[in-house]
């Protein structure tokens, strides 16, 4: 609760401006900015803000105006009315103002505005009489009423619509701006009628009756739904609430040598150094806005009133050389005079982003270090992959989870065998499953995208995507799915095989028709900014890579090794998950070791081939994960195929498949726990491994292999396990008479909470820890990353959770154990490698905590390597 001598507003002119823009987080951005405005001289309406902590004493009353606010607002009118020589409510010289929200964060359009407020019967006379021109007040006043009912009021906009269309109709009239003043007369009348109507009350004829409400209704959308969500979607915390902005109205719409225009310092698309912008003549804002009328392009302001344009390119010099950044404004030029109304940062793509950032270090502006604090390391993603036109038109059918970003359209299939044949055929496809497994991979591989109706953010299906720089959108659980019919239902509209869809991996938005794209963008001050940044950065950045197309694809995009490697991939194939099938089903230890037998050549030449893309650097390689369960048929058509090609009963399938059935695969028979049961497949990979090192080196291609052992939890695992890979690795060496030095570092997943809390004993027995987060992440919270889309997004939205912890590194929880292992493992080892090849690696925010750790790598999808190179170096940035 504020005290009673608390300062609750702040007045802006030209004779006392009592704020600037270091109070934004008091006044709102857009309060802050127009004080700073009118200090270095530039013309702006005067007025008041009331802060945003007033906003939190109203919601903390009940919805109730702190006491003593109301005379405080008087106080400040008197003071707006002697220097604008007019009067609130007057019949001769009415004065006018606009009441708007500003929060501290930009949220354009999220919370509630009033213009021309202060009009009544009488005002909106003397407003006629005073500027001479009747069809203007008349206009103004039709415009509050509206804007009054539908904000303040809560009458649905669409009353007021009908009322237009009606009376323009029956003037024979189709723009607004053709209706007489007659006509005008009957829309006031009949507006006040619908507000009547709908509230019981007539519109309130005193003027400060008119601020004391909308000055409540600006404080109450600070909590409205749209800018709940709004702030929740873009990651706004720790505001208090909205200031409230009462400021002089001027008028664009006083005729022809009126007008108003929105425009940017800078193309916010591009970056390029041009004035870029719309303008109205003889309009308010909201026209501009709301697309009433179409503006035109700012540039054509010189045909018009070129006095007005260059007026206008001089405050975009100012406001640049002031604010150090491009610049968002709102003006209105009222009867041949320019007034600023807003100033804030302007929002850019991720290309623009770069080259305003990097243009404006060599114009001096600023320094390479605010450069690179400045773009945001997400907004990188825009430049590496395709993006859809965001003037393109949508037809959105509902919005899942944003799992890998990019954009795509084609057919929908709901196999991924359909996927491969369709594809073959030379069509776009988007791979539609309930869920993904590894079996799908094929399919996955040649859709352009992967939509799923349930699973995550580190969903196979997403973890596979990113890695892939593939579109993806998960847990769209509006999504009916009869994959038998292939058929899609989502909320009324039937979509089948035949009809093209499009998905948007940024967004999570699922649209029908082939929306228009923009191809990536690589420019020269992307590479520039690429360089700064690996110059200030600590952290090597690896990729997760599973082949040497990805591995390529990685070491093009600055990949300094690959931090994790997944073996699994490799046994889907036509011949090789055939192969493990036998090894699966076989009986005995000697048949198991036949079918890995069959594996081998192609595990050494995937590993050959991914140390020779990524020759020089290291390549950390996991060994088998999965449950073996994952690699047999689970449908008894595709088991009764299985049979038939392996010549065995298909009995012995079916058996086989219900003795590996787990209730809790994930906790279950996987990771290390294999190659203790089955050693042979351990020896294998090993084999393979090895093998290609020493074929790598003696074509003089230095391969570097790490050997990673996955989910151990107990020493002992490790222990065992460690002596069976030295002792492979050095059989191959003799069998190959390789007299080389190898040195394979061993490592092992930290992926189990119990192995972070005996650090100190595992690395005893490793040579390098790499966290996967992931799975520790769902250990440590006990929640499935495949079925958190039943709560998580309530969670969200309760604020129990402030973000994902799959997407965002959970630092006060996960974020200990990770840093608890490093300290205990470094105990014992000074110099032990500890990087992280979760789908954090590639999350800026993760990526500074990694950072505050003292890790040494962090390992992510191939596409996510330039926006953890960058958030490295802002993560040392932020350091110092």
């Amino acid at each position: 609760m504020q005290t009673k001598n608390k300062k609750r507003i702040y007045y802006f002119s030209k004779e006392l401006t009592e704020g600037n823009k270091s109070m934004r987080e008091l006044l709102g951005g857009k309060g802050a900015n127009l004080a700073e405005m009118t200090s270095i001289g530039l013309p702006v309406p005067p007025g008041f803000t009331i802060t945003t902590a007033t906003c939190a004493e109203y919601h903390e009353d009940g919805e109730k105006l702190p006491a003593g606010l109301l005379n405080s607002v008087h106080k400040n009118m008197s003071r707006l009315e002697k220097e604008s020589g007019k009067c609130f409510g007057s019949s001769q010289n009415p004065l006018l103002v606009s009441v708007r929200s500003g929060a501290a964060a930009s949220m354009p359009g999220m919370m509630d505005t009033v213009l021309n407020l202060g009009l009544n019967d009488l005002s909106v006379e003397g407003l006629a009489s005073m500027t001479g021109n009747e069809r203007f007040a008349l206009d103004a006043y039709r415009r509050l009423i509206n804007m009054f009912g539908d904000v303040v009021m809560g009458i649905d906009h669409h009353y007021f619509e009908a009322a237009f269309d009606k009376i323009k109709k029956r003037y024979k009239v189709s723009r607004d701006t053709e209706l007489n003043i007659q006509g005008l007369r009957e829309l006031v009348t009949a507006y006040k009628q619908i507000y009547k109507t709908h509230t019981r009350k007539n519109f309130p004829q005193d003027p400060y009756k008119q601020l004391q409400l909308a000055i409540e209704a600006v404080f109450r959308s600070w909590n409205i739904p749209r800018a709940i969500t709004y702030r929740r979607i873009n990651e706004i915390q720790g505001l208090i609430g909205t200031a409230v902005n009462v400021q002089s109205m001027v008028f664009g719409n006083m005729g022809d040598d009126s007008g108003t225009g929105v425009a940017f310092t800078r193309d916010p698309s591009t970056g390029k150094n041009e004035f870029y912008g719309e303008f109205l003549i003889n309009a308010q804002g909201e026209d501009v806005v709301a697309g009433i009328r179409t503006p035109s392009p700012v540039k054509e302001m010189k045909k018009w009133r070129p006095d007005i344009h260059q007026q206008l390119l001089k405050v975009k010099k100012i406001l640049e050389s002031h604010y150090k950044d491009m610049q968002d404004i709102e003006f209105t030029i009222e009867r041949g005079n320019l007034f600023m109304l807003q100033t804030r940062v302007g929002k850019r793509t991720g290309p623009a982003a770069v080259k305003i950032a990097v243009d404006m270090v060599k114009e001096k502006s600023i320094t390479q270090k605010t450069a690179l604090l400045r773009v945001p390391a997400n907004d990188l993603n825009q430049l590496l992959l395709p993006s859809f036109d965001p003037k393109a038109k949508r037809r959105v059918l509902t919005v899942g989870l944003p799992a890998s970003p990019g954009a795509a359209s084609g057919y929908p299939v709901f196999t991924a065998d359909e996927a491969v044949v369709r594809a073959e055929n030379g069509e776009n496809v988007i791979l539609v499953r309930r869920e993904t497994s590894p079996e799908d991979v094929h399919g996955m591989h040649v859709a352009s995208g992967i939509l799923t109706s349930t699973g995550g953010s580190t969903s196979h299906a997403a973890v596979v995507a990113r890695g892939w720089g593939k579109c993806c959108v998960a847990g769209a659980g509006e999504l009916v799915i009869d994959a038998k019919r292939k058929k899609i239902q989502i909320n009324g509209t039937t979509i089948t095989g035949k009809d093209i869809i499009s998905i948007d991996g940024t967004s999570g938005e699922l649209m029908l028709g082939d929306v228009a794209k923009c191809p990536p963008n690589f420019s020269k001050e992307f590479k520039t900014l690429m360089n700064w940044a690996d110059k200030k950065r600590k952290l090597l950045i690896r990729t997760n890579a599973d082949s040497p197309e990805d591995a390529k694809v990685a070491r093009d995009f600055g990949a300094e090794g690959i931090g994790l490697c997944r073996t699994e991939h490799m046994f889907f194939g036509d011949q090789r998950i055939v192969a493990m099938r036998q090894m699966i089903l076989a009986d005995n230890e000697q048949d198991r070791r036949l079918a890995l037998k069959k594996i081998l050549p192609y595990q050494r030449k995937d590993f050959e081939g991914i140390f020779t893309a990524m020759k020089e650097l290291p390549v950390t390689i996991r060994l088998l994960d999965p449950p073996l369960h994952e690699f047999l048929p689970q449908d008894q058509k595709t088991q009764k195929q299985l049979a038939r090609s392996l010549k065995v009963p298909v009995e012995k399938i079916i058996k086989r498949v219900s003795q590996l059935h787990e209730v809790n695969p994930m906790l279950g028979h996987r990771g290390c726990r294999l190659s203790i049961t089955y050693p042979e497949i351990l020896e294998m990979q090993v084999r393979a491994i090895t093998e290609a090192t020493i074929n790598c080196r003696r074509k003089r291609i230095n391969a570097f292999p790490e050997i990673m052992i996955p989910l151990v939890g107990i020493v002992n695992e490790l222990a065992v396990l460690r002596s069976l890979v030295e002792q492979t690795i050095a059989k191959v060496k003799s069998k190959k008479k390789y007299n080389g030095k190898l040195d394979i570092p061993i490592g092992t997943m930290i992926e189990i909470p119990r192995a972070a809390l005996t650090a100190e004993q595992v690395a005893a027995y490793a040579d390098f820890f790499s966290f996967g987060t992931n799975d520790l992440t769902q250990m440590t919270f006990g929640y499935s990353r495949d079925d958190i889309g039943t709560f998580i997004p309530e969670y969200l939205k309760e604020n129990i959770l402030e973000k994902n912890p799959f997407q965002s590194m959970d630092s006060a929880g996960v974020g200990q154990l990770v840093e608890m292992a490093v300290n205990k493992g470094r105990k014992i080892k000074s110099k032990l490698k500890c990087g992280i090849c979760g789908e954090h690696g590639g999350d800026p925010e993760s990526i500074a905590f990694f950072q505050s750790v003292q890790l040494n790598y962090v390992s992510c999808s191939p596409f996510r390597i330039p926006v953890a190179r960058l958030a490295a170096a802002q993560a040392v940035l932020l350091e110092q």
